[in-house]
């Protein structure tokens, strides 16, 4: 698992020592997700499911897509489609992805690489992987999160950000047996470079085998943990986890993570995703691409998509790629 991995955690700054022992969150649901595919066709797991937008505030919805390698001709992505009232959020794990919006946003999102696409009153995009990748096959693993927007900024103008891996703030816990990639909002003192409407944390965690991590999470925000990749447990209670599942937190100042010793996978690390965010505590209708407050804004939404007031594709605009083979088999 690449993603932005330096070889000496002991050169990294360092989290400060959990010294609060009452402030621990307990765990309160385990749940596993289920397999699903999106878009063209690439295979999905529907991260959040069993859990209610309630306990989810200000999340909606998130995919981790793969981890899969594919064969030559095999690798998909989305084709163009709208989005309003949220914010999209592709972290590539491994592998490589294109994006570009309606609105003059897009590039190459990478390794350790995440986009942030505030879709706000509205905008058409596109993710698909390149046509070198389509050609080629290979590995492919990242995570697609929705954010919700409250009411007062549902119809801002669309905005995109690049986060570049190298921009991500990279800490060791205080026995350097962990790393903390934060990309955006705050680890204790540490501060990742994503810039968010609503109030969000979102940091991507690796625990070598057998390590314990305590990690400092702001109270005004729920814990989410989603497992990538491995095994370990949750809590002091030592809950186990494993890949696909997601672990929701009550209330506290701190969460516990701990990572089985023996292996599970190539070097038998645990690969955790940690989300948590200020409720919104609006009423949401989340309708295919649209995340609204009410079911008109959802019907207002499709009629200004239909008629082309969310955007427009551009001149000479990205299309996903088919692979050399399929279309000589299509005697193209």
């Amino acid at each position: 698992m690449p993603a932005l991995t330096p070889e000496d955690w002991t050169v990294l700054a360092r989290l400060e020592p959990v010294v609060d022992p009452a402030g621990e969150r307990p765990v309160a649901t385990v749940t596993t997700a289920p397999r699903g595919v999106e878009g063209e066709g690439f295979p999905v797991r529907r991260a959040f499911a069993g859990l209610s937008l309630a306990a989810l505030d200000p999340f909606v919805h998130m995919d981790q897509m793969g981890e899969v390698d594919y064969a030559p001709g095999e690798p998909k992505g989305t084709p163009w489609h709208p989005h309003r009232g949220f914010e999209t959020v592709t972290y590539m794990i491994d592998g490589t992805f294109q994006h570009q919006d309606s609105h003059g946003g897009g590039g190459l999102i990478t390794n350790g690489s995440t986009q942030w696409m505030t879709a706000g009153q509205g905008i058409l995009h596109i993710e698909t992987p390149p046509e070198a990748l389509v050609e080629s096959g290979g590995l492919f693993h990242g995570i697609q999160l929705w954010v919700n927007l409250p009411a007062k900024d549902k119809m801002i103008p669309p905005a995109y950000q690049s986060l570049e891996a190298e921009d991500v703030a990279l800490v060791a816990s205080p026995d350097a047996a962990s790393l903390v990639r934060v990309v955006a909002g705050a680890v204790g003192h540490h501060r990742g470079p994503g810039s968010t409407h609503t109030p969000v944390t979102m940091a991507h965690v690796t625990l070598t085998p057998g390590a314990e991590l305590d990690l400092p999470w702001d109270p005004g925000f729920n814990a989410l943990v989603y497992v990538l990749a491995g095994r370990g447990s949750v809590g002091s209670e030592r809950r186990p986890v494993a890949t696909g599942q997601l672990a929701s937190f009550g209330r506290g100042r701190w969460l516990r993570l701990g990572a089985d010793i023996a292996p599970d996978g190539p070097d038998g690390r645990l690969e955790v995703l940690v989300l948590g965010g200020r409720r919104i505590g609006e009423p949401v209708e989340h309708y295919g691409p649209f995340v609204m407050n009410t079911r008109a804004e959802i019907v207002q939404a499709l009629e200004d998509y239909q008629k082309g007031r969310l955007g427009v594709i551009p001149p000479g605009a990205l299309m996903p790629h088919v692979a050399r083979a399929a279309r000589d088999g299509d005697g193209r």
